[in-house]
């Protein structure tokens, strides 16, 4: 059927020529191709779907008629076989283009917000705390902005299958007692999913939920215990073996109290280097947080997810406000690769590479803290989707942060956080 309607060949009864002669006859080659077209048009949107066919269409109404000119002169079959094998192979990289676009930057893609929390009413320690009241007037904010919230279950599928949706995943860092006594009745009432996650070493000391309650709360389906190690500590500055004993340790710990272990790990104070990965990866974890801020999409690398930190200081409302207003700044890669950096290192030479679909890059604007202040950084354009940020001097923090956000026309923040770890601080 896809191929009568579809593909622009002469037919039986348009041309009347010996099987023997060259015409409609498929070769296996071109069958195979014919096949991965299909298998292409299975996988694309239906907006792209519709793109592809009016190609098709197209190409069938112009060179149908074109064949049909030669219908009655044999000489004219080895034209019709040239142009039958050039349409199937414009066809299928054409198709292979669309493919390919579909993993670049869409602004169609909105990827999926992830918000971290740690303490909550705990007020002498702002850095870290949310006064209840605010957590509440975020949740009706996104409420309101129709957000849906996302099972951690449904993590990966929402971020390849619902790109056009709006989506919330919370997260709570620690397991602070205060989360248990103030957050958890709203999120439970509400049934609003969220990823609690847990670093075993001090579960049921002071100011620490108990695995009773973890227990608890772990029934209900739109909750999702995830590992956040074994002690907190700099793990990054740890050495491979150190780190690796920490994280069996607190798999150990929650096999022994939960019965499985987390797919999902965030990394103590979101510092992690490429090794540290690595392990994480080797652990049997899918997916690892960090603290840069940035939204979650499937292009990310999957040991790198960004979160928009929640505090005191950067719970405001209108900070808040400007959050759900973030979609992804996709990337084909960012150098160097390596987030731990040395003083050698310092300050990283960052170059990133856009997709080549990259719109309005030069209203790209960075902001980084060397120095430690926060600065407009100058970006050198290397080429239409790659550029330089040009920091004017070393990390003076154990953390440097470089920010880069492009304002759509629509509203929408394209927004791309990094976070680096300097050694000897």
């Amino acid at each position: 059927m896809f191929l009568t309607i579809c593909i622009p060949f002469a037919t039986d009864k348009d041309i009347l020529t010996p099987e023997k002669l060259p015409g409609p006859e498929l070769t296996k080659t071109e069958k195979l191709l014919l096949s991965s077209i299909s298998c292409f048009l299975t996988k694309l949107t239906i907006s792209k779907v519709n793109i592809s066919f009016l190609i098709i269409l197209v190409c069938n109404f112009f060179i149908k008629n074109l064949l049909l000119i030669f219908n009655a002169i044999e000489s004219f079959l080895p034209v019709q076989s040239i142009i039958k094998k050039s349409l199937i192979i414009f066809l299928f990289f054409t198709f292979i283009a669309v493919e390919s676009s579909s993993v670049s930057g869409n602004i169609e893609d909105k990827g999926i917000i992830v918000l971290m929390y740690h303490r909550f009413e705990e007020n002498k320690y702002p850095s870290t705390n949310i006064k209840i009241a605010d957590f509440i007037n975020q949740i009706d904010l996104i409420k309101k902005n129709s957000f849906n919230f996302i099972n951690p279950n449904d993590f990966e599928d929402s971020l390849v299958n619902l790109k056009n949706e709006k989506k919330i995943l919370l997260t709570i860092d620690d397991a602070f007692k205060s989360f248990y006594d103030q957050a958890w009745p709203i999120l439970r009432n509400n049934k609003i999913p969220f990823i609690l996650f847990v670093n075993t070493r001090e579960i049921g000391s002071s100011g620490y939920m108990t695995w009773k309650q973890i227990k608890e709360i772990s029934k209900e389906q739109f909750v999702h215990i995830g590992n956040h190690s074994h002690t907190h500590d700099y793990l990054v500055d740890k050495t491979d073996a150190e780190i690796s004993n920490d994280i069996n340790l607190a798999k150990k710990e929650f096999k022994k109290n939960l019965g499985y272990n987390s797919p999902f790990f965030s990394y103590p104070f979101g510092e992690y280097s490429n090794n540290f990965k690595n392990i994480v990866k080797s652990s049997d974890f899918k997916y690892a947080f960090g603290q840069h801020s940035g939204v979650a999409d499937e292009t990310k690398d999957f040991y790198e997810l960004p979160r928009f930190a929640i505090n005191e200081k950067y719970g405001e409302r209108k900070r808040f406000e400007l959050i759900l207003k973030t979609i992804p700044l996709k990337f084909k890669s960012i150098t160097p690769t390596e987030k731990y950096i040395n003083n050698a290192d310092n300050p990283p030479k960052i170059i990133i590479e856009f997709f080549r679909d990259m719109k309005n890059i030069k209203l790209l604007n960075c902001y980084s803290n060397e120095l430690n202040s926060w600065r407009k950084s100058e970006i050198e354009y290397l080429n239409n989707f790659k550029i330089k940020i040009k920091l004017i001097g070393k990390f003076t923090t154990e953390r440097g942060r470089v920010n880069c956000s492009l304002r759509e026309t629509n509203g929408s923040w394209r927004w791309l956080g990094m976070q680096y770890v300097v050694a000897e601080l």
